[in-house]
């Protein structure tokens, strides 16, 4: 924690194709190895194809997604007495959106190691269509995290 009070959030400049915060997002959350052309094609190319078949603006499209996808509750640890509680707290909004860009993408890498060798690009498609459906390993890991939130929804008390 630095010494100074709290440190300013960073401004995040649109993308250049879409003029969209999110979408350079979720090029950001892709990029590997700092290889930021590479994770515009990926990104770029898995938007067009959703959009495509849903006849929707591809930042539309992203949106949909990321609004099945970002959680409204998570437990935080909380030690009271020796004791620790996984106390269920709202998710700011900051931190929905990078969680659900995040679950996002690292659903869409996992989808090699299951169903065969697909392209980056057809998997992250695929993971937004499955994000826009309401089904998908995305959509499933927000609704484990508020399963887990109502499960102890008891501890609510402890919140700080």
């Amino acid at each position: 924690m630095p010494r100074k009070g709290r440190v300013p959030r960073r401004e995040i400049l649109p993308d250049a194709k879409y003029n969209s915060i999110i979408v350079h997002k979720l090029i950001n959350k892709v990029m590997k190895d700092g290889k930021k052309s590479t994770a515009e094609y990926i990104v770029y190319t898995a938007l067009e194809r959703v959009a495509e078949k849903l006849n929707l603006s591809p930042v539309e499209v992203l949106e949909k997604a990321l609004e099945n996808v970002k959680p409204v509750w998570e437990v935080r640890p909380r030690r009271v007495g020796g004791a620790t509680y996984q106390v269920p707290v709202e998710v700011e909004e900051h931190r929905r959106e990078s969680l659900g860009i995040k679950w996002l993408v690292d659903a869409a890498r996992e989808r090699a190691r299951h169903r065969g060798s697909y392209t980056m690009e057809e998997r992250l498609a695929a993971e937004i269509m499955d994000a826009i459906e309401n089904k998908g390993a995305a959509v499933k890991k927000k609704e484990d995290t508020h399963r887990m939130a109502e499960a102890n929804k008891v501890f609510a008390h402890f919140k700080w």
